[in-house]
């Protein structure tokens, strides 16, 4: 029997934890089923705590006290959490700038487009900066190292690799099944929108170059000067704490791209020098001896100032400073992430919720509700120009979403609103390159821009082709359900699937397409007998109507969780999840679905 809410609905039954197959509702002990959930509705959250009006003085100052507070320690976590973003770029950088560097000096390799765009998308994950990698194409463009139509394959792959970082950040929310679904799929937005634009422009611009041509006809349509560096708000902010951390050579990565580098540490140890005294300028100098003041003729040195950091005078190589910055900073990371996700669950209740929810997700009326979401395309590009960091903009959105604050459909405008936004940074960027370097940094900015503007016109312009959003619904059910599936899709996406294409490339185009063109087609076939499954099954031969016939762990994930579980024991399950739900009417111990339905009800 079923506890009943005050407003006549019927409470939901208990979770299976343990259950592989799609959880429906339902009530295990009455016939009457209860009605279906939309797992990606967001959720309502209640003001459980007493009404304002019924609170007395010292009621209503010390929950002012507690909001002030609250606020005070988001604000905290939120700064924090931007400078482990930072930290662990540093990080990333320590361990990997050596090999990206080794990676950028293969032109043979550089060559093949599938080959460009995986380096640019290793690297950019090495690296944890697509700022960085962008620099690397620029200078090694710019040095006659690299063409322009070597480096769009590579930009392409920039542009894929930086959404690792919102990946990483949905990661933290797996501990609640519906924070995780919402979490992970508004980050699996950003990286399917990727791809797919990817895979429409890379054999286009392998064909007909249209991205180059179109940058090379802007650069000529304008005569553009070299300007002032944009100015980096967040860096003034962040600085103060990074640079008391650790402070690394901006220019090394570039420079070990393009033949110049030393076997130096990245880590900085001087940052700056401070000319010494000359006797001959002093005041003294003309009324103690005849004649003109002795000269230096060059050979005073100026001293080098040391640098305030908390590797500055280190003996450890940058792999070891690499680990321990990268073991702290996610550390931190994480730690920051769970408090801003706590915080946000306390102070984002009843009408603040309500409030908030309503400005973020609003539609203008109707006929004009299409405009929506060019503003919030506005708004994610003006927000990331302010921010200087797409990543820091991306990871910010993943967890307003896991708690449900901001919907799917209004996060993907918002995402890609943040790709522009980084490219103008970029554009501005460029334009304080020397005067050497200003076209080819120029056309390399550019093409990034056009690549994003192109892929907003292929998957937003028309409602019906916005693929990423039913696709970012199905993976983030899918791993809802196999959690684990996100770590492999982590691992193949970015690491294991990027290096085997790396491999296959050293060995040229043929091989390359021999092996890797067989199980794209098969996969791309499977893909659309899915489709006319789905929608147009009298289409389709007997056979193909289903998958029924294929072995088990061919057509189910249930049998690789079933393994998984078996090799990876997880413990008991506990007895109450994060909170339990409050009812009038509670039923008695005694009766079935009583404290145990109430203690495993989700929050």
């Amino acid at each position: 029997m079923q506890s009943s809410l005050p407003g006549g609905q019927v409470s939901p039954p208990a979770l299976d934890t343990l259950s592989l197959v799609d959880r429906s509702p339902g009530d295990a002990g009455t016939s009457s089923p209860a009605p279906a959930v939309d797992p990606w509705a967001l959720p309502q959250l209640k003001d459980t705590g007493q009404p304002w009006r019924e609170l007395g003085a010292a009621g209503r100052a010390r929950r002012v006290l507690l909001g002030f507070l609250k606020a005070c320690g988001l604000l905290g976590s939120l700064y924090l959490f931007v400078c482990s973003l930072d930290i662990l770029s540093s990080a990333f950088q320590l361990l990997g700038s050596k090999v990206a560097g080794d990676i950028f000096k293969d032109n043979a390799v550089l060559s093949n487009p599938v080959a460009g765009l995986v380096i640019g998308v290793l690297v950019t994950v090495l690296v944890q900066s697509s700022s960085t990698s962008s620099s690397i194409v620029v200078s090694m463009v710019a040095s006659n190292l690299l063409r322009v139509r070597e480096s769009v394959p590579i930009v392409m792959g920039v542009n894929v690799g930086t959404s690792i970082t919102s990946t990483l950040v949905s990661m933290a929310q797996s501990g609640d099944r519906d924070e995780f679904r919402r979490a992970f799929g508004g980050s699996a937005v950003h990286g399917i929108f990727n791809w797919l634009t990817v895979l429409v422009l890379l054999p286009l611009e392998s064909a007909l170059a249209p991205l180059e041509r179109l940058s090379e006809l802007a650069l000529r349509a304008t005569s553009l000067e070299p300007g002032a560096q944009a100015p980096d708000i967040l860096k003034v902010l962040t600085q103060p704490l990074t640079h008391l951390i650790v402070q690394l050579d901006a220019d090394a990565i570039a420079n070990s791209a393009t033949h110049n580098a030393t076997n130096g540490s990245l880590i900085k140890h001087w940052c700056g020098a401070r000319e010494p005294a000359i006797p001959g300028n002093s005041s003294d100098c003309g009324a103690a001896t005849p004649g003109p003041c002795p000269e230096t003729n060059g050979w005073t040195t100026a001293e080098q100032l040391p640098c305030h950091h908390l590797f500055s005078g280190t003996a450890l190589s940058d792999l070891a400073v690499g680990l321990i910055l990268l073991a702290g900073s996610l550390l931190v990371l994480c730690s920051c992430l769970v408090l801003v996700v706590k915080l946000l669950n306390s102070l984002l209740r009843g009408r603040i919720a309500q409030a908030v929810r309503a400005v973020i997700n609003a539609d203008f009326p109707f006929p004009f509700g299409w405009l929506s979401g060019y503003l919030a395309i506005l708004v994610g590009a003006g927000m990331t120009f302010v921010l200087q960091s797409s990543s820091v903009f991306t990871a910010a959105i993943v967890p307003l979403m896991g708690v449900g604050v901001i919907s799917l459909e209004r996060a993907y405008p918002l995402l890609l609103g943040s790709n522009i936004g980084t490219t103008t940074t970029a554009l501005l960027a460029a334009l304080a390159s020397p005067p050497r370097m200003l076209p080819s940094a120029l056309q390399v900015a550019l093409i990034h821009f056009l690549f994003n503007a192109a892929g907003l016109l292929l998957w937003y312009a028309a409602p019906p082709l916005r693929l990423p959003i039913p696709l970012a619904r199905r993976f983030g059910d899918l791993t809802a359900r196999f959690r684990w599936v996100a770590a492999a899709y982590l691992l193949l996406s970015f690491l294991l699937l990027p290096l085997a294409a790396f491999g296959l490339s050293l060995a040229g185009p043929a091989a390359l397409a021999g092996v890797a063109g067989p199980p794209l087609a098969l996969l791309l076939l499977a893909a659309l007998v899915t489709a006319l499954q789905r929608r147009r099954p009298a289409w389709l031969p007997r056979a193909l109507r289903s998958w029924a016939w294929l072995p088990r762990p061919l057509r189910s994930l249930q049998p690789w969780d079933r393994l998984l579980r078996r090799c990876c024991p997880r413990g008991p399950a506990p007895a109450a999840a994060k909170g339990g739900r409050c009812y009038d009417n509670p039923q008695s111990p005694g009766s079935p679905g009583g404290p145990a339905v109430l203690a495993s009800q989700r929050l």
